[in-house]
């Protein structure tokens, strides 16, 4: 869990009972009627901390123990972002109704297809579910059914989504901050991390419970239970085109030469970094790629000169970035990395005045339009319709440009039903707008 609080040291003081659950006001009654009593740590788990389940004899007990259980599954996964190459789970949290908590080591555990199996009924209550289901794919672990708290609580218009916050705001309890970043690949895992990991799902389903309440008073619960069947569904994204493009500071760079020094080095690393299972950033750092890249130097001594290349890097090491510079001095011209990354779509909307100005108009004006719908809906405007689609339905007029038309096309681009009735018929008379607006500054430009 990326933003979960963190524990402090062992504790004798028991977790309180969950007993009453918070008011289904809104979000600002349920906050004010919290901040009245204050928030009351949580710091021990129920049941205390369970034992690490690490062979498969162990995991065995716990899929039958879960698939007994009843309700939805609160489940977590720690990564070792930072530290190790990739994004694997190096700790899966879960916890139901009827079989408690546990903790599976997916190093000892690597296959938990026969866990996703037994948990194919079950709706699964994560935080931030697009950042935990591609590490939880790779054991085997799919779900037909979902609940977002964090998603729920951007679409409830919660100004802090982070699980903490949330716990806190709604629930009245407080997680204890500070093993998030910690390196979650450590064995054995200290006890402290362990009791974190365990009190990441302790109140997961309470949460979940309090926000479909929250959602159902807003009217909100049917615009929410579409965008989880929409996560459930989706496969799994596509690779990344020029993944060296995402380099820290590479706008700094203009030469496509120097761009070419960016990509051979991004690459070496990337190698380097997957054969000894480091975190990239670890191997070299970005604003190191970069500064090679600019100042292209001629040999060991410039290169060692420049920041991230200093004393400390082994004289091997230097070579090898020595070597991905001079790899990147022999491309033919012709096969130098043109300057911006292929993509498929619209232009960047820097340049729509100057290529369509009418589609600039469209543009201006849909943002404005799902700008203002999004804030009288308390909604953030990305949730409402994401700004990618916002351009690509801007950039040419759908149909006739009435609001069916509209629609489709925004089907077309994958957006929910929920998001069609609300945005087309906004959409719609945004691009009238803009239309009646170009088509007025045109009559009145001088020579008209």
């Amino acid at each position: 869990m990326t933003d979960a609080p963190e524990t402090t040291t062992d504790s004798q003081e028991a977790t309180p009972a969950l007993t009453t659950p918070p008011p289904a006001a809104g979000t600002t009654g349920v906050v004010d009627a919290l901040e009245a009593v204050g928030p009351v740590p949580l710091l021990e788990p129920r049941e205390g901390i369970p034992p690490v389940v690490a062979d498969a004899a162990a995991l065995a007990a716990i899929v039958a123990r879960f698939a007994a259980g009843t309700g939805p599954v609160a489940i977590d996964a720690e990564r070792a972002s930072g530290y190790r190459y990739g994004q694997r789970a190096y700790l899966v949290q879960l916890r139901r109704e009827g079989a408690g908590s546990t903790l599976i080591d997916p190093v000892g555990c690597p296959d938990l297809s026969s866990l996703g199996a037994a948990l194919a009924d079950a709706e699964w209550v994560l935080h931030a579910a697009t950042q935990d289901l591609p590490c939880l794919a790779e054991l085997g672990m799919h779900p037909t059914s979902l609940f977002d708290t964090e998603l729920a609580g951007r679409i409830a218009g919660f100004p802090r989504v982070g699980l903490g916050p949330m716990v806190e705001g709604v629930l009245g309890f407080t997680l204890e901050k500070g093993h998030s970043a910690v390196d979650w690949s450590t064995r054995p895992l200290p006890e402290p991390w362990l009791r974190y990991a365990a009190l990441d799902v302790e109140v997961l389903v309470d949460l979940r419970d309090a926000l479909e309440q929250e959602l159902a008073d807003q009217g909100k619960l049917e615009w929410a239970k579409q965008e989880f069947a929409a996560i459930a569904a989706a496969g799994p994204p596509p690779p990344r085109v020029d993944p060296w493009r995402r380099t820290s500071g590479v706008h700094k760079v203009r030469r496509r030469r120097q761009l070419a020094a960016i990509k051979e080095l991004w690459q070496t690393r990337d190698r380097v970094a997957r054969e000894r299972d480091i975190s990239p950033g670890r191997i070299l750092s970005d604003a190191a790629i970069v500064a090679a890249a600019l100042a292209m130097p001629v040999n060991l001594q410039a290169l060692q000169a420049l920041p991230g290349f200093g004393p400390r890097v082994h004289r091997r090491a230097l070579e090898q970035w020595f070597a991905a510079l001079d790899a990147a001095r022999a491309i033919p011209e012709a096969q130098l990395p043109p300057p911006s990354a292929p993509h498929e779509g619209p232009p960047p909307p820097r340049s729509w005045a100057e290529k369509d100005p009418l589609a600039a108009a469209r543009l201006s004006a849909a943002r404005a339009a799902v700008g203002t719908l999004a804030e009288s809906l308390n909604l953030p405007q990305e949730n409402l319709l994401s700004p990618e689609l916002v351009r690509r339905v801007s950039w040419t007029t759908p149909g006739d440009g009435g609001p069916e038309a509209v629609g489709t096309a925004l089907r077309g681009l994958g957006a929910r039903a929920w998001q069609v009735e609300l945005a087309a018929p906004v959409l719609s008379h945004a691009f009238t707008e803009a239309r009646a607006a170009v088509a007025a500054n045109r009559t009145q430009a001088p020579g008209n």
